[in-house]
Order: C-alpha cells, then sequence, then structure tokens
C-alpha cells in the first residue's frame, strides 16, 4: 500500500474507529489517530461541536482538525502511515488538505445506511446516531462527492478495509 496520510470519515456510528484501526493494521508501520480522543485532551474549558456558545465549539472544532493534522504529519515524517477517523463534512477536508504540508491524502467516507447505523448501535456503548442523523442527508447531498465514497450497509469491517485498499487510488486527494 501507498504511504499516504488516510482520513476516514462519516456519521458518528458509521464505523469510522473500527475501520480505522483496522485499516491501520494493514500496514508495516501505523498509527490510528481518533480525532475524539484529541478533542477529549482539553480538560477544562471544552465545548462540542453541538454545546453552546456555537462559536467557541467552532474554534475548538478547528483547532482539533489542526492539531490531529500536526499529529499525522509528524507520524508520517517518522515513516508511520497515519489513519485518522474524524467527522469530515463540507469544507472542512480544505483544513485537513491544508495543514498535511502537501503530503498525499486519501480520504474515504463511509456511508451506511441510517438504519443500519442505528442497529449497529445497539452493540456500542455509546448511542449517538439519533443526535446526529439529520447529518446523514446533508452529507449525502450537500457534500461534494470528494475521495472514496462506500455504502458499507452489507459490509464487515474487514470487508470495509479491503474495499478501502483495493480502491486506493480512488480515495487520492490531490
Amino acid at each position: 500500500m501507498q504511504p499516504a496520510i488516510y482520513v476516514v470519515s462519516g456519521l458518528p456510528g458509521a464505523g469510522k474507529s473500527t475501520v480505522s484501526y483496522l485499516l491501520a493494521k494493514r500496514f508495516e508501520r501505523s498509527v490510528h489517530i481518533e480525532a475524539d480522543l484529541v478533542q477529549q485532551l482539553i480538560v477544562a474549558g471544552s465545548v462540542w461541536p453541538e454545546w453552546e456558545p456555537r462559536d467557541e465549539a467552532t474554534r475548538q472544532f478547528a483547532l482539533r482538525r489542526r492539531n490531529v493534522s500536526m499529529l499525522a504529519d509528524s507520524f508520517f515524517e517518522a515513516g508511520f502511515a497515519p489513519v485518522i477517523d474524524d467527522i469530515v463534512i463540507g469544507s472542512h477536508i480544505d483544513e485537513y488538505v491544508s495543514g498535511l504540508c502537501g503530503r498525499p491524502l486519501l480520504f474515504v467516507t463511509l456511508i451506511p445506511r441510517p438504519d443500519v447505523i442505528r442497529e449497529r448501535e445497539m452493540l456500542r456503548k455509546k448511542h449517538v446516531f439519533d443526535k446526529w442523523a439529520h447529518l446523514d442527508e446533508a452529507l449525502r447531498t450537500e457534500m461534494a462527492r470528494i475521495g472514496l465514497w462506500i455504502d458499507s450497509s452489507e459490509m464487515t469491517a474487514e470487508e470495509t478495509v479491503d474495499e478501502i485498499v483495493r480502491r486506493a487510488d480512488e480515495a487520492r486527494i490531490d
């Protein structure tokens, strides 16, 4: 597989973390960077995207992407394949593109059907899809089809990773 920085996106519950971890395991040297964990580094004063004040939430979400980019760039420079999982909708991919210093970037969006996400969520500890379900239509209708889009509704996580590996060239963002 080609040396690159991978970003795996999708709605909450789409399988980003599982797929990203399994994809990272395919490399000899890799790192899985969970953007949510970077957000959790803020111990005091954290404002998540759905919280108020909105301007501070937006600022912290941009800070999260900037720090994830710096971390991924540092690992890439050291010879690791970074695999980032984050919710990247709309123009936010531009922040990753500009923050990754011209590194090769492969962008994958997982788009399982909402009913599949709800079903999968029953097996998880976190239940957040209903809060974010409204983003599904925005993702499918308003976002430019950048990179590789995979409807993983009928796939296992391993099969999804196989598809990413097989179609990696389609995921490349120039």
